[in-house]
C-alpha cells in the first residue's frame, strides 16, 4: 500500500509540474479595476506566471473550504464537550457510589468489587 501510495504521490507532482511548464506565460493581475487605482494613486496590478495563479487559486479554495468545514462542525465539537464532561462527571459519580457502598467492607474484597465492576 505503501508503494502505490509513492507512485501516486509522484504522479500527482509530475502532473503538477507538467502544468506549470505549460503555463508559464506571464499575465497581469489587477487588484482593482481601473477606475478605482486612479483614485488609490497606484496601479495595484502584478505581472505573475500563469501558473502561479492557478496554484493560488487552488490554495486558496481549499483554505476557504478547510475553515468553512471548521465552522460548520463547531456544533459537534462543542456537543462532544459536553459529552465528554458530562461522563466524566458520571464516572466521578459511579467512584462515589462504589466508595460509599464499600465503606464497612474488608478493603482488599472492596478492590476486588472495583475491578470485578469494571471489567
Amino acid at each position: 500500500m505503501r508503494y502505490i501510495r509513492y507512485v501516486f504521490l509522484a504522479a500527482v507532482g509530475l502532473s503538477l509540474i507538467l502544468i506549470a511548464l505549460a503555463n508559464r506565460g506571464m499575465i497581469t493581475i489587477k487588484l482593482l479595476p481601473e477606475e478605482l487605482a486612479a483614485y488609490s494613486g497606484q496601479p495595484l496590478s502584478y505581472e505573475l506566471p500563469l501558473f502561479v495563479v492557478i496554484f493560488g487559486g487552488i490554495i486558496m479554495g481549499l483554505l476557504i473550504g478547510f475553515v468553512w468545514e471548521w465552522f460548520r462542525e463547531h456544533k459537534h465539537r462543542a456537543d462532544g464537550r459536553l459529552q465528554k464532561r458530562e461522563k466524566e462527571k458520571l464516572e466521578r459519580e459511579v467512584k462515589g457510589l462504589k466508595r460509599k457502598s464499600n465503606e464497612g467492607k474488608d478493603e482488599v474484597l472492596a478492590l476486588l468489587d472495583d475491578t470485578t465492576a469494571t471489567s
